[in-house]
């Protein structure tokens, strides 16, 4: 086994102190600049390097940013991750995502494993918190959280999505084509998002009463799979003429089995959540309510690369808006 390159090592092999070297490697000015490009140079070519833990017990700032998100096959999160990942590496930050299955001792189990590398912050979807039994493992670590929010713990940062205007002008959007009998799949009210959402959805029936005689509300740990199986229930079994989604893959899911029936616009009208490229070429396009990513992942990274007050709980908030496209006018 080849052996470890160290600071020792790479002072013995140039014949200068280990702390010349140290110093040297951290760009310090009082090295000269030959010494300091020789060691930098030499730890190059032998492949050194450096221990975050030990930066760490000198105090310098890691660079290590977590990201946990229930999955990447969702595509908010595969988007979020991505321009977050951007963004870091213009901000010279190492991102390290885990993923959780919307699991809360998953969820810990990632939190204990960025402690142990000394990571800087974390940026987290929240998953339920089902086992109360559990410590948490991320206290301590600079925590901002994603579109959900757990409030059983110490206060933490957030970045959310204000979607509830969006999800009532989906409603009345409906409403204004003649639907009367429109249906809502959404996640659980144990979600923060879910509650919130459903609450939207039902708020929007209020605002179109008495017309809007009946509304269905299914409501499942989200996936791509619940989406599907409440859109057949629905087509099978229901008077519905139109489905709200509120979630990103319940949306893809409901939309599978829209088109696999060939009923998308035709028995049954449609509004998404979330905008994958995809939606705006089906069927002549899928209204929709568009989450904005970029802005999203921008705060996330202002709130961990704020100099100003490492230890300030911050929340910020932004506004998802109804896309209208292609939809299902009654009569």
């Amino acid at each position: 086994m080849p052996k470890r390159v160290t600071i020792k090592s790479i002072a013995d092999d140039l014949g200068i102190s280990h702390m010349t070297v140290s110093r040297a490697l951290s760009d310090n000015p009082n090295v000269q600049k030959d010494t300091r490009e020789a060691v930098q140079k030499r730890a190059q070519e032998l492949g050194y390097v450096r221990s975050a833990a030990a930066r760490a017990i000198r105090g310098d700032n890691s660079p290590i940013v977590g990201l946990l998100v229930p999955n990447i096959t969702n595509d908010f999160y595969a988007r979020f991750a991505n321009t977050f990942a951007e963004a870091c590496e213009d901000h010279g930050l190492q991102l390290i995502i885990h993923l959780t299955k919307d699991d809360y001792a998953a969820e810990n189990e990632a939190m204990l494993r960025l402690r142990e590398i000394q990571a800087q912050a974390v940026v987290t979807v929240p998953a339920p918190k089902t086992d109360m039994s559990l410590l948490d493992a991320g206290s301590g670590l600079r925590n901002i959280q994603l579109i959900r929010q757990r409030t059983d713990g110490d206060p933490v940062s957030s970045v959310l999505v204000d979607d509830s205007e969006a999800i009532i002008h989906a409603v009345q959007h409906l409403h204004a084509l003649g639907h009367r009998h429109i249906a809502y799949l959404g996640a659980p009210e144990a979600l923060s998002s879910g509650r919130q959402r459903l609450a939207a959805f039902q708020q929007g029936l209020n605002s179109v009463h008495p017309s809007a005689e009946s509304a269905v509300t299914l409501l499942d740990a989200p996936s791509q799979q619940m989406g599907n199986n409440s859109a057949h229930r629905l087509l099978q079994g229901s008077d519905a003429t139109a489905i709200v989604c509120g979630g990103f893959e319940i949306s893809i899911g409901a939309l599978k089995a829209l088109i696999e029936t060939n009923t998308l616009n035709r028995e049954m009208a449609f509004v998404g959540y979330g905008d994958p490229d995809f939606y705006s070429w089906i069927d002549g396009g899928i209204t929709t309510i568009q989450v904005p990513v970029d802005e999203l992942a921008s705060s996330a990274l202002k709130i961990i690369t704020d100099e100003t007050d490492k230890s300030g709980i911050e929340h910020h908030s932004f506004a998802a808006k109804l896309v209208v496209r292609n939809s299902k006018q009654i009569g």
